[in-house]
C-alpha cells in the first residue's frame, strides 16, 4: 500500500483509535529493534504467514534508512531447498534472546508449540510484540499488544498496513553519526545560500 492509500486510510479513520494506536505501537516496534544485536523475528500461526507485513517492513527500512526495520520472516513450513530468505523455521525462535524482538501476528489463536517457543523467546530475553486476533494468551506473553477484535472498525490486514507504513516515519537517525544524506543536505543549504550581509 503506497503512501497515498495510507493517507486516505488514516483520513477514514480519523476520530477511531486507529491511526493512533498504529503510530504508537510502530514506536514501540521501532524502539525495541536494535542494530546489530538480536534483529527482528517476524512469525505467523501456521495458517497464517505474515508476507505482505514482512514486505511492507523490508521496504520501511529501505526508505528510512533504519535497516534494522527489515525482519526475518520465521516460517513453519520452511525447507531447506528454500531460497535463504524464506528457508528460515521455527527453531529460530529458540535462539532469540537478549537483543531480538519478536513480533508475533496471530489473527487467530496459536498452535501450543509456537505459544511456547515465544514464551522460551521471552523468558530468555526477547522483547515479544503481537499483532492479534485479541486471544489472552498471545497478549499475555507480549509485552506490548494491538488487538483486533471481532466487529472492530478495520481487520488485522488493515492494522498491519498501517503499522507498517508508520514503522519508518518520523523516525530519528540512529546514534551513528550524522547520515550521508543528513550530510549533504547541510552542505547544500550552505552552498545554496545567500553570502552574509557585510556592513
Amino acid at each position: 500500500m503506497d503512501a497515498v492509500r495510507v493517507a486516505l486510510l488514516r483520513e477514514v479513520l480519523a476520530g477511531t483509535e486507529w491511526p493512533a494506536a498504529t503510530r504508537r505501537f510502530a514506536g514501540t516496534l521501532r524502539a525495541s529493534v536494535v542494530p546489530q544485536r538480536g534483529g527482528l523475528l517476524l512469525v505467523g500461526t501456521e495458517a497464517y504467514e505474515p508476507w505482505h507485513l514482512a514486505a511492507h517492513l523490508v521496504d520501511e527500512a529501505a526508505w528510512s534508512g533504519l535497516p534494522e526495520l527489515a525482519p526475518t520472516l520465521v516460517r513453519h513450513r520452511a525447507r531447506p531447498g528454500d531460497p535463504a530468505h524464506l528457508a528460515v523455521g521455527p527453531e529460530r525462535l529458540e535462539a532469540a534472546g537478549r537483543g531480538a524482538t519478536l513480533l508475533v501476528v496471530a489473527p487467530e489463536r496459536p498452535e501450543e508449540g509456537l505459544l511456547q517457543r515465544v514464551h522460551d523467546a521471552r523468558r530468555a530475553g526477547a522483547t515479544v510484540l503481537s499483532l492479534d486476533g485479541g486471544d489472552p494468551e498471545v497478549r499475555g506473553l507480549a509485552h506490548e499488544a494491538l488487538s483486533v477484535a471481532e466487529g472492530a472498525e478495520v481487520d488485522l490486514d488493515t492494522v498491519q498496513h498501517l503499522v507498517g507504513a508508520a514503522a519508518g516515519e518520523n523516525s530519528l537517525p540512529a546514534p551513528r553519526g550524522r547520515r550521508l544524506r543528513d550530510r549533504l543536505s547541510l552542505l547544500a543549504d550552505r552552498l545554496t545560500s545567500p553570502p552574509p550581509a557585510r556592513w
